[in-house]
């Protein structure tokens, strides 16, 4: 197993609990207080570290942390707000594959050729992500539209999220996912403050917000650094495998249930994961 795969686990290993954390602290605070003290949060980890670890940016990536940083805000807002809504397998699944299709989809248009047990994994991992984070219970329709639209956004989020960290030289250094973060924190204000959403935390929010941001902050570090050891495609498959590990802690920690068709997808992202590790 390459380093690139191993890091895009992390990824999805930091993302899957900054996601508990986050949709767990939106059950008792505004999701928009949420998101702003992790972006925040991530945005003051990455500027200490950046500052530590000086690169060499370019304005080309300061432009593609612009186009992270909206992605990031928007899959964030919608994914906190939809986990608030219910149990932790609400919004995950629309999510999850949105999350992973874009990148296979951008990674194809510009020229990536994975071979065919690399293929295999990836579109095995994709009914595996929509199974482990499903919903086993079921909802008024007007509840599920609105679990389907907050999915919808923040997948074409995420996604656009994985896809502008993938263009980030590799020597950039890490002033852009600062800036990246610090977008995110200032699209949330603006966004929350249009839409009349309280934005301003409270004391309370500072834990929670601060916790999901740091996690969210590695998550997207590792990200970063895995496309620069393997293709977008997988790395975007890979990270997208974060519902799982929101999964495992919504039912260790919180005592929800796992169905059996959450158990089947966890069987079927294991063999895409060790799929891809053979390819």
């Amino acid at each position: 197993m390459n380093l690139g795969i191993l890091l895009a686990l992390s990824s999805a290993l930091a993302y899957g609990a900054a996601d508990f954390i986050g949709g767990a602290g939106s059950r008792r605070h505004s999701s928009w207080q949420v998101v702003l003290v992790g972006q925040a949060a991530g945005a003051l980890v990455m500027l200490v570290a950046g500052l530590m670890l000086p690169g060499n940016p370019a304005t080309r990536d300061f432009a593609w942390a612009l186009l992270a940083g909206a992605g990031s805000a928007t899959g964030s807002i919608f994914l906190f707000r939809g986990l608030a809504r219910g149990r932790m397998g609400l919004v995950a699944p629309i999510s999850a594959v949105g999350a992973a299709v874009l990148p296979v989809l951008v990674g194809v248009t510009v020229g990536e050729r994975p071979s065919w047990l690399v293929g295999v994994g990836m579109l095995a991992a994709l009914p595996g992500i929509w199974l482990v984070s499903r919903e086993t219970t079921s909802d008024q329709p007007a509840r599920t539209r609105g679990a389907l639209a907050d999915g919808a956004i923040a997948g074409a989020g995420f996604g656009i999220l994985f896809i502008a960290l993938a263009q980030i030289s590799a020597d950039a250094g890490l002033l852009p996912l600062a800036a990246n973060q610090l977008i995110g924190a200032i699209l949330t204000i603006l966004a929350a403050g249009s839409l009349r959403q309280p934005w301003r935390p409270r004391r309370g929010v500072l834990g929670w917000g601060s916790a999901s941001g740091v996690l969210g902050a590695s998550g997207t570090l590792a990200f970063m650094i895995a496309t620069g050891a393997t293709s977008l495609g997988i790395a975007g498959v890979l990270a997208s495998l974060y519902p799982a590990v929101t999964v495992l802690l919504a039912a260790s920690v919180l005592g929800e249930r796992i169905g059996t068709g959450q158990r089947t997808g966890l069987g079927i992202c294991t063999l895409a994961v060790a799929t891809l590790a053979l390819g």
